[in-house]
């Protein structure tokens, strides 16, 4: 059985949203931390050096978008810890004769 790993971005709407996002620094340095290791918004805010708020803001679109996915934790302290994960592991962009093409790559890690 073979698995798809890349999906093409045919939607209009959803290929703006798609490079908006990855056009923000602060959403690449996201997704860079959490592309092998699921972490949550105070650990992604620690080692990128992030404000915590613009971690949680950016972190909401990039859920948005279905970019990344959400898992909780009780803590041994009884609190729920999010834990974030990317979903995409590449985006391939083009640009030829007036057209964007937009390929995203899944994280199956």
């Amino acid at each position: 059985m073979q698995v798809i790993n890349q999906l093409k971005i045919e939607e209009p709407e959803r290929k703006e949203s798609f490079l908006e996002i990855l056009s923000d620094k602060y959403c690449r340095s996201i997704l860079e931390a959490i592309m092998d290791t699921p972490k949550s918004a105070i650990e992604v805010s620690r080692e990128k050096m992030i404000p915590l708020s613009t971690v949680y803001r950016r972190i909401q679109q990039l859920h948005d978008s279905k970019m990344i996915r959400t898992s909780g934790v009780i803590t041994d302290e009884g609190k729920r810890l999010f834990l974030y994960k990317s979903k995409i592991k590449a985006v391939n962009t083009s640009f030829h004769d007036g057209q964007i093409d937009v390929d995203v790559v899944f994280n199956h890690t």
